[in-house]
Formats: structure tokens, C-alpha cells, sequence
């Protein structure tokens, strides 16, 4: 497909994407694999009849799912003028069962869902004891052992503020680029699903690094098993070594739960 001239796009079209990452590769395109991005892109570009550039907010990887990824494309006036409803059946024809368009958004001739985002909250769902999880077990880590919630609470507050956390990325990715983030909150909290009982660990950050919440949550189940005292995560941070940490915790546990951008940025296509 050509590609639009970049002289004739007027606005931006944001779409807040849910998906099930079981059947992917992660967000990200990647040559012979089923990935969001690619899947998204190629409704695009059958409904618009041209090539786009897709940019997410936050690249997710290979197992974990999403209830508000966004994704920004630049559009002509022309398609700026497609209504929200057209949107709507259109991506519910031409997206697979797995991803789903929640909300359709405009934003101004230049906006970026990756880099004008403010915030970005994942949340990671732990199933422990003796019953597995069934009709969450895609979406829940099965721990079967119980876990010291206060020792994790306790060992999740030195994550707050700006740290270099080389020591929750996967090694690969560190590779000559910075590791520092800034974590704004973390909490844990029981939740009903499908009437199974969960605890969830929210973090909420400017940015996060590639497996960085997967090692974190790994960490943190290390404590909550006793196998760690809770200082010892403060430590695991200063160490800024991969080594220092905990195992990754599987993909399946891990939800992107929502994007923050400033107030007005985005309006809903009408």
C-alpha cells in the first residue's frame, strides 16, 4: 500500500485497544509471528485502503493481556470525518476475537500515544492455595502457596520513586540505554473474579522496562513465601545486577490496565 503523504494527515486517531495475549507474540511487530500490532495494523489499513503508522503506548510482551492500550495513527481530514459509530463496526469486523476497540479518540496533528503519555498502571493477579484457579487460570499466576501480604506490602514501598531499576530488566534490553523509571504507587488488593478470589499488585509508573514488572512481582512472591526478609528487596534494587532479584513471574498473571494522559488531549470521536 503507499503511504500517505505526511503533508496531508490533519489529526490523530486514538483507539483504546483490550486484548487477550494468549495467542500472541506481544504487542510489538515481529517478521512470521502473530502480534496486536500486526493484527491491528492490518484492520487499518483494509478499512482506510493505505499503509499507516501505528504507535502504542506501551509494548506488552508475548502472554500478557490488556484492558486499555492505546495506539495512535495519523489521518487525513477525510478520515478525521469518519464517525465513531463507522469506527466501531468496522473494528469489530476486521479485528480477530482476541483484540477489541473500546473507545475511539482524536488528538491533535502530532500526538503520540507513546510519548505523550503521562502514566501507564499494570496490574499482576496471583491465585494461591490449595484450588486452582479455573475459569481465571489465563490470567492469574497460581501460586498454591499462601503469601505474607504484609511482608510484600513492606518490601514494595522502597519501588516508590525514581530508582535505576537495572535489576528488574531483562539483561538483553539494558544494553547501553537507561534503566531509571519513576514509580508514582504501588498497592496489593483482594479481588472476586468470576467468583475466584485473587490478590492484585498495581504499579503505576511513568514508564516501565522490558520484564520489569513481571521480576518485580517475582521478587515480591519471593518475600511473601519467606524465602526473603522484605529488606532484602531495597537491596535487590542498589544492586542494579539482574542477578540480584527474583525470577520473572509468567506472562499470564499480567494485565495493562490503563494510560494517563492530560486532561483534554484526547476527545471522543463522535
Amino acid at each position: 500500500m503507499p503511504t500517505q503523504p505526511i503533508d496531508t494527515l490533519d489529526g490523530t486517531l486514538v483507539l483504546r485497544l483490550a486484548y487477550d495475549g494468549a495467542g500472541f507474540s506481544g504487542f510489538a511487530e515481529q517478521p512470521g509471528q502473530r502480534t496486536v500490532a500486526g493484527e491491528t495494523r492490518r484492520a487499518l489499513e483494509t478499512f482506510l485502503r493505505r499503509s499507516i503508522d501505528l504507535t502504542c503506548a506501551g509494548r506488552t510482551d508475548a502472554g500478557v493481556h490488556a484492558r486499555a492500550q492505546y495506539v495512535s495513527v495519523p489521518l487525513t481530514a477525510d478520515e478525521l470525518a469518519i464517525t465513531r459509530s463507522r469506527w466501531m463496526r468496522a473494528l469489530s469486523a476486521l479485528l480477530p476475537d482476541d483484540v477489541a476497540a473500546g473507545e475511539v479518540f482524536h488528538a491533535a496533528p502530532g500526538f503520540s500515544a507513546r510519548f505523550d503519555a503521562r502514566a501507564r498502571t499494570y496490574t499482576y493477579r496471583i491465585g494461591t492455595g490449595e484450588a486452582r484457579p479455573l475459569l481465571c487460570r489465563e490470567y492469574a499466576w497460581w501460586h498454591r502457596t499462601p503469601l505474607d501480604i504484609a511482608a510484600m506490602e513492606e518490601a514494595s514501598r522502597c519501588l516508590v520513586g525514581e530508582h535505576d531499576f537495572k535489576s528488574f530488566c531483562k539483561v538483553a534490553s539494558a544494553v547501553g540505554k537507561p534503566t531509571c523509571r519513576n514509580v508514582h504507587a504501588v498497592g496489593f488488593s483482594t479481588e472476586t473474579q468470576l467468583g475466584e478470589e485473587l490478590l492484585a499488585f498495581t504499579i503505576t509508573g511513568n514508564a516501565f522496562l522490558h520484564s520489569m514488572v513481571r521480576t518485580i512481582v517475582g521478587s515480591l512472591v519471593e518475600v511473601g513465601s519467606g524465602r526473603r526478609d522484605p529488606a532484602w528487596m531495597a537491596e535487590a534494587l542498589a544492586a542494579c545486577d539482574r542477578r540480584a532479584a527474583g525470577p520473572t513471574a509468567p506472562a499470564r498473571g499480567l494485565c495493562f490496565m490503563s494510560v494517563t494522559y492530560d486532561e483534554g488531549v484526547l476527545t471522543v470521536c463522535s
